[in-house]
């Protein structure tokens, strides 16, 4: 069974946008994730602000900073 995940960005960013279509064939098999504005807390903007995208794991809270491609996902969700 896959983990959920949430994928920390903000609008507008592009690398958002690119990490999105990648996790889309995941998301097509099963994996559920959430997408999270980090504008919405302020602590996450201090915290993430020059590292999104991120996907994060809700079951363990570990991440996967960009830039990340299918195979590191793979091994990320193991």
């Amino acid at each position: 069974m896959l983990p959920e995940c949430q994928l920390l960005g903000t609008l507008g960013c592009h690398l958002c946008e690119v990490a999105e279509a990648l996790l889309m064939p995941f998301v097509e098999h099963g994996l559920l994730v959430e997408l999270v504005d980090i504008a919405d807390h302020a602590e996450w903007v201090e915290q993430y602000a020059l590292r999104i995208p991120v996907l994060r794991r809700c079951d363990t809270g570990a991440e996967l900073n960009w830039p990340f491609d299918a195979d590191q996902v793979v091994t990320f969700l193991r």
